[in-house]
């Protein structure tokens, strides 16, 4: 039984080296690839810019029902029973209305989430072609996102391959790609 043991134990030793070696990985950062995209910052400035028209529709609509609780709290003790409980009413009317509202634009399953899906899958999928493509060309077993969930404690730069996506890209880094993602939005603060 020991003779067994020691050959299973010596082809485990010569064998595992091998295997190990054969697996070759890689890794990329697809937010440094999505920001050299010109048609990524296009996308995510159109993107910004429907969430500030949004969020400022949001504001007024705050402001309004603010404006009614203003006017209700302080004219309440002139006003009859039964016009204090229409103008909650109204009040809460316009609340439900505001959070509808937000829901449609913001929500799981709102606007910004489909309009979001309908400009970047199709980059997104770009970028998973192009990795797909650069595994094979390059013999890679695995290649790991270093912008995803993967905690990367360490990374060497010769197993990076995001350069070989941009390529396969068509994207050069360094070129001119249309600056920072917030251009063209109003220089005004939210309140």
């Amino acid at each position: 039984m020991k003779k067994y043991a020691w050959i299973i134990l010596i082809a485990l030793s010569t064998l595992i080296p091998t295997l190990s070696a054969a697996q070759r990985f890689a890794y990329v950062d697809t937010d440094y690839i999505l920001n050299l995209m010109p048609e990524y910052n296009s996308a995510q400035k159109q993107l910004d810019l429907l969430a500030y028209d949004w969020q400022k529709e949001m504001e007024l609509k705050k402001a309004e029902i603010d404006k009614m609780k203003a006017a209700y709290e302080s004219e309440k003790i002139f006003l009859v029973d039964d016009i204090k409980k229409q103008r909650v009413a109204d009040i809460s009317k316009k609340e439900k209305e505001l959070l509808v509202y937000q829901q449609e634009k913001f929500g799981v399953n709102g606007e910004l989430f489909k309009k979001r899906k309908e400009l970047i899958q199709p980059i997104q999928d770009r970028i998973f072609d192009a990795i797909q493509k650069v595994a094979k060309d390059n013999a890679l077993d695995f290649i790991f996102d270093k912008a995803g969930g993967v905690s990367m404690l360490f990374t060497n730069q010769k197993y990076d391959r995001s350069g070989d996506v941009l390529e396969e890209l068509g994207i050069v880094p360094g070129a001119n790609t249309g600056g920072g993602q917030n251009d063209d939005l109003p220089n005004e603060q939210p309140k």
